[in-house]
């Protein structure tokens, strides 16, 4: 494991001469009259989004902001699979006792996520905790090496980035995480809870029903209580996702691949494959183009290539793995949000984890940290606060 080195983003000018090369020849569909978003993302805005992409948006400023974020790298070594370079944001609190923090991504995110939640967490305050935050890129995201091995899966990740906070000197940590991330940290939390993980946080409160061998008391709950008007609107909104949003996930999962060939080669592709599910996960977010165009070019100028972003559903998703989700015993937090696609009914997650803190919103999506980060940072303070559940977990770091 080698000691860490500063990291500044620096796409070279001939990777964005090829992109905009690559917009400037772009051929677009046709579209059936009044499509909406019932075919998918409108070819007025991928036109519009385009056009900006080419001709308006400046990445250099962008870049500039994110290379004032305190960013990272380190080698890091996982059993089997040689050794990965991370890349990861580390924002310390001025606050000495601050409680070490893992947040955790997921697709079709990067740690542009943590960009907004980032100040509220490290902010110090005699009425709520504060955070050391590290926020990784996973393998094949961002500015992180991939995976060219098969067989990279959850113990894996979870190798990986208890290795990265013990590398850092924080040998004991609470998580927070979100689509993958959720899986990813509740792995780690299985794996290496209560030794280093003490406590974890989701914004993605999916589980499957409980059982009575596995959970008799929220079986039966399960059984003879109702659901709230919430939960049955989230079942449905779940239901939905399933029925006509799902689409994305079984290719994943299975031929990520022949994707990845439209993912790497055509912006336009690529924009349009994660711009439908940007303003579909989200609660009516009013994104500006800038913010897409960002978000995307993230995925384009990405180490990797933006085809090795969706490996993880084969290696995950298409494994069953998440058929099996393991079953952690340190404190765990649920943040529901109303446009959160994955939420379940709340005997569920207290079927399968050890759930101390449950809090529910009026607004927010699938990207709660970047949609609302308000809400979510005040769910952390309330969960590891004084007074919390999780309250002193990480030894002598109680965030005050």
């Amino acid at each position: 494991m080698s000691s860490e080195q500063s990291f500044q983003i620096a796409v070279p000018d001939d990777a964005l001469e090829l992109l905009k090369r690559k917009l400037t020849d772009a051929r677009f569909p046709d579209e059936v009259d009044e499509a909406d978003w019932d075919f998918g993302a409108p070819l007025a805005d991928i036109k519009r989004l385009i056009n900006r992409w080419k001709d308006g948006y400046d990445w250099r400023t962008h870049e500039s902001e994110f290379n004032k974020l305190p960013m990272f790298t380190r080698d890091i070594d996982v059993e089997g699979f040689g050794t990965l370079n991370v890349h990861y944001v580390h924002q310390k609190s001025v606050v000495e006792g601050a409680i070490p923090l893992l947040f955790v991504h997921g697709w079709p995110g990067s740690f542009i996520e943590v960009t907004k939640i980032l100040p509220l967490l490290t902010a110090g305050g005699l009425d709520h905790p504060s955070f050391h935050v590290v926020a990784p890129s996973l393998p094949g995201y961002a500015w992180s090496s991939t995976v060219l091995k098969r067989g990279f899966r959850g113990k894996q990740y979870a190798e990986l980035f208890n290795k990265l906070m013990i590398s850092l000197g924080y040998n004991e940590y609470v998580t927070q995480g979100g689509d993958w991330g959720y899986y990813i940290t509740r792995t780690l939390a299985a794996h290496h809870g209560p030794r280093n993980v003490k406590a974890s946080h989701t914004n993605l409160p999916h589980a499957s029903a409980p059982t009575f061998w596995a959970s008799p008391v929220q079986y039966i709950k399960h059984l003879v209580l109702p659901y709230t008007a919430l939960e049955r609107q989230e079942l449905a909104h779940h239901q939905e996702f399933v029925t006509r949003g799902r689409g994305y996930y079984l290719e994943q999962s299975t031929r990520p691949q022949t994707i990845g060939y439209s993912l790497s080669d055509s912006p336009i592709g690529m924009l349009a494959w994660i711009y439908e599910k940007l303003v579909a996960w989200s609660d009516s977010y009013p994104w500006t183009d800038d913010e897409v165009l960002t978000w995307v070019s993230i995925y384009w100028f990405s180490r990797a290539g933006p085809a090795a972003s969706v490996r993880i559903y084969y290696e995950i998703g298409g494994s069953g793995e998440t058929w099996d989700m393991p079953r952690p015993t340190v404190p765990f937090g649920a943040s529901y949000f109303p446009k959160e696609f994955g939420s379940t009914p709340r005997t569920f997650m207290r079927g399968e984890c050890n759930v101390v803190f449950e809090s529910e919103h009026t607004s927010g999506g699938h990207f709660a940290a970047f949609e609302n980060p308000q809400g979510l940072a005040d769910d952390l303070r309330k969960m590891f606060g004084k007074n919390g559940p999780a309250a002193g977990v990480v030894s002598g770091r109680d965030g005050f």
